[in-house]
């Protein structure tokens, strides 16, 4: 019997400090970096983000979301067999957010790791756990994105540090005999790292380059559109499917023009399109577990709807995954 993989349950979290667009114009404002609403909305479509508060690690809102995940799918932490963190920013340098996060979540003994893909980081890791499990080193495996980006953005660029917020997203991904995941397409092109990168290391001590988040917006834009259409049909036609068969497109929430760029080049009307970019900002690694999550609480998305989820980050890295929700 062939052994597939599918979502048993999605779970979310949000650090309570939100801030509006207004809010951080005013904290600019005082440093001398002026911005706007208006600005910010118009080139972005984001009106407000979450910002985690000092002493709160990624782990920490990992493991809220994977609480929440794990309750919806009625799965006890004893039955999770593999632990998947997608992150950039984890709490140290190691052990990996995964391991910190399986300690919180009471979990013993099962594989834990991180994936580092940036903002792709969360197709990555449903594409690796369901590669696992369908190989049978996996039956139940917990997938999580989780971020606190807020640490690592310069608040003297406000081309950058407008655009970024902390959160996680998780699901309970488990062996089923019936398809869940249908296909997947992952790929990188180091050709591009200098587009978008944090250029800091540590050593001995001391931190070595820039720590800070840096970005040509116009260059990531241009490859975002391109790579993610040809991920979305690559992905179907491994699969079978067109794109008259998504009923949700829920792509990596950074910038609703590249959201509604490539939806168009799909050819599904914006109604399709999952978005929550607007509340969020782009949160890297957990955007789309966290939109895929307010969907399935919202009741955007029901069971057995046609998903297809597709993420572009910094490496450059890109990669979609379509799924039987």
């Amino acid at each position: 019997m062939t052994r597939y993989s599918r979502i048993a349950g999605t779970g979310s979290y949000l650090p309570p400090r939100r801030l509006s667009n207004q809010d951080l114009a005013e904290q600019l404002a005082a440093g001398g970096i002026e911005t706007s609403d208006e600005w910010i909305v118009e080139r972005t479509g984001i009106r407000s983000r979450h910002f985690a508060d000092e002493g709160v690690c990624t782990s920490d809102l990992g493991a809220h979301a994977a609480r929440a995940a794990m309750e919806a799918a009625g799965v006890k932490p004893e039955q999770i067999d593999l632990i998947i963190v997608a992150t950039s920013t984890p709490d140290m340098v190691f052990p990996s957010a995964a391991c910190i996060m399986q300690a919180k979540l009471g979990i013993v003994g099962c594989p834990a790791f991180d994936v580092q893909a940036v903002c792709s980081g969360f197709v990555y890791a449903l594409t690796v756990a369901d590669a696992m499990i369908r190989t049978g080193s996996a039956t139940r495996a917990l997938v999580v994105g989780a971020e606190v980006f807020s640490r690592i953005l310069d608040f003297k660029d406000r081309t950058t540090c407008v655009l970024f917020g902390d959160g996680a997203g998780a699901v309970v991904l488990e062996a089923s005999d019936t398809p869940g995941i249908l296909a997947t397409d992952l790929h990188a092109d180091g050709r591009h790292v200098g587009i978008l990168c944090v250029p800091g290391t540590v050593s001995g001590g001391q931190v070595l380059g820039d720590p800070l988040l840096k970005m040509d917006g116009q260059a990531v834009f241009k490859l975002a559109v391109g790579v993610l259409e040809e991920a979305a049909r690559a992905t179907l036609e491994k699969a079978g499917r067109t794109a008259a068969d998504i009923d949700w497109l829920i792509p990596h929430q950074a910038n609703i023009r590249i959201m509604q760029g490539t939806a168009k080049r799909l050819k599904l009307p914006l109604d399709k399109v999952v978005v929550t970019v607007d509340r969020h900002g782009n949160t890297s690694a957990a955007s789309i577990p966290l939109a895929l999550d307010a969907a399935v609480r919202s009741g955007q998305v029901q069971r057995g709807d046609t998903l297809m989820l597709e993420g572009v980050g910094g490496g450059f890295t890109w990669g979609a995954v379509l799924l039987d929700f």
